[in-house]
């Protein structure tokens, strides 16, 4: 068994440890993690970040051969590679692009319903070239869009910020995804997912909107889902995209029949509410999908409290209350936590990776996502492992067929403990507030 660890002084960081770790049928009474292979469950679409538009500049900037360095690690597994595999764009800007855009802005006053004006040149700048090199490198990456805003035309407020959508423009709106995903496909990049609206239930953010569940809900089943339908696209419609303190919102709209129809699950943030609400919602709807979809680091939190915690509540709650994937927000920020929309914008999210200048350092986020995507491939499937107290775990079998576990010691001090398959036993322990990831 080998085993790649963390710790949370970071003096070590996602490294292998040598030697490996032999089986023995010695039990030595210490707490037992049993992991059992024939119990699956959910299968793993992917691991990895938001490529916020403030993401995708500054890393477009970097020169030519640090830049690529970058993305091989970022993207790939071999050596120090993480291995990202799922990437949550933003359609148009979000509350950490340099400035609020749509792709069909229209003079005050004016409006656009047929879209004549829709284009997404200003994402040709800098997201759609790191995109290509990007899904070079990983051809298989799933790629799930989000709006902040619809064009501030559309809206009962005329603003970038709140306001609703105006029933009218629905048919509009609809298009204008139809359009989006046709112009990405066009640019070589394929939109696996698309929610509908970023966190819907706060229209504060700049730039954002409100959107109801009963408003949600006739949008799709009245638009968007024909609209898909009637344009022969096969991208996943995905529901609520906000905190879990609100399961009922997803759970109203998959109530409605003919919403249902078209929609592949719901995905959570975890800002409020407590992660379970996924298995909530799986436990009512099993044939839908549930997705976790955005989690901060916090810039001015702790190294070890980032990785404790976001290790713990995501990449271990996250996928053993049915969640797909686990997304953190965002990929890059520079020194100062920047860029980011005035009003509004998060003014201290801390990137995966700081990009300061040609400098890059890597953050509490790499690890807590590098610790399952290096290992966890999509395709992959959880399987069964129980939770002795304070060892916080899941587990996976990989399609090559290896077993991949992550541990989380919660414990106060070091923890010695056993992983059991079947009559064999492996010992080993991690110091308080340590990430082990473990694969045989």
């Amino acid at each position: 068994m080998s085993c790649w660890l963390t710790s949370p002084d970071k003096t070590i960081a996602l490294q292998k440890q040598t030697p490996g770790l032999p089986f023995t049928s010695k039990d030595n009474g210490f707490p037992t993690i049993n992991v059992d292979p024939s119990k699956t469950f959910q299968s793993i679409d992917g691991f990895g970040f938001t490529l916020t538009g403030g993401s995708a500049t500054l890393i477009n900037k970097l020169p030519a051969a640090a830049q690529n360095a970058l993305l091989k690690e970022l993207f790939l597994t071999a050596g120090n590679g993480i291995g990202i595999s799922y990437l949550r764009l933003s359609i148009g800007a979000s509350d950490l692009s340099a400035a609020v855009f749509t792709y069909d802005d229209m003079p005050a006053g004016q409006t656009d319903p047929q879209l004549k004006h829709f284009n997404i040149d200003k994402e040709k700048e800098d997201l759609i070239p790191v995109l290509k090199k990007i899904v070079a490198l990983q051809p298989r990456i799933k790629i799930l869009g989000s709006p902040w805003t619809p064009p501030a035309w559309m809206k009962t407020n005329n603003s970038f910020i709140g306001g609703s959508l105006k029933p009218e423009y629905y048919a509009a709106y609809a298009n204008y995804f139809v359009k989006y995903i046709q112009a990405m496909k066009a640019a070589g990049i394929t939109i696996d997912a698309i929610t509908i609206q970023n966190e819907p239930l706060h229209p504060r953010n700049n730039p954002s909107m409100l959107m109801l569940a009963p408003d949600q809900a006739e949008f799709v089943k009245t638009n968007l889902g024909p609209a898909f339908k009637a344009a022969g696209i096969a991208t996943k419609i995905i529901l609520y995209d906000h905190n879990c303190d609100k399961p009922e919102y997803p759970l109203t709209i998959l109530k409605d029949p003919a919403a249902y129809r078209f929609v592949d699950g719901s995905a959570f943030h975890l800002y409020g509410g407590t992660i379970d609400a996924l298995t909530t919602v799986h436990n009512q709807f099993p044939d839908k999908n549930v997705y976790f979809t955005e989690q901060w680091s916090d810039g001015k939190g702790s190294f070890a409290n980032e990785l404790k915690s976001n290790t713990t509540r995501l990449i271990i709650g996250a996928t053993r209350n049915w969640s797909r994937n686990v997304l953190q927000w965002n990929l890059a920020a520079d020194a100062q936590w920047n860029p980011h929309t005035d009003q509004g914008g998060c003014s201290q999210c801390l990137g995966g990776i700081t990009i300061d200048g040609a400098a890059v350092s890597r953050n509490s986020s790499y690890y807590v996502i590098g610790h399952a995507a290096k290992f966890v491939p999509a395709g992959s499937v959880r399987i069964a492992s129980d939770m002795p107290a304070h060892l916080d775990n899941v587990a996976f079998q990989t399609p090559a067929g290896k077993k991949v576990l992550i541990v989380v010691n919660n414990n106060a001090g070091p923890q010695s403990f056993q992983i059991k398959v079947k009559d064999q036993l492996v010992a080993t322990s991690l110091n308080s507030g340590a990430v082990g990831t473990y694969i045989w």
